[in-house]
């Protein structure tokens, strides 16, 4: 039995280096993404709740609108995933 362990030293030592070689990618790629700043995603303009023209808008989950007594939004979805914000229907038109 124990010419077995000593057998196999040079496999645990190269399954030694593989491991530690696998913990140092690991850690080096942790460190870097939390030194590296999320992008920034640029946002619209105006928020199509904050223009008045603008009577119904959405982002592909829920719909607002904006009618007399003010800003009525529908419920979103179990599983949606919102988009940009867009004017769906201009007042008067």
């Amino acid at each position: 039995m124990a010419d077995d362990l000593t057998s196999d030293a040079p496999t645990r030592s190269h399954d030694r280096r593989v491991a530690w070689s696998v913990v140092a990618l690991t850690a080096a790629t942790v460190l870097i993404g939390a030194a590296v700043p999320a992008p920034s995603h640029p946002r619209a303009q105006a928020e199509p709740s904050a223009d008045t023209a603008c009577a119904e808008w959405g982002d592909g989950c829920r719909v607002c609108q904006r009618g007399a007594d003010g800003i009525a939004c529908s419920l979103p979805g179990i599983a949606c995933v919102p988009k940009e914000p867009s004017c769906l229907r201009r007042a008067g038109g």
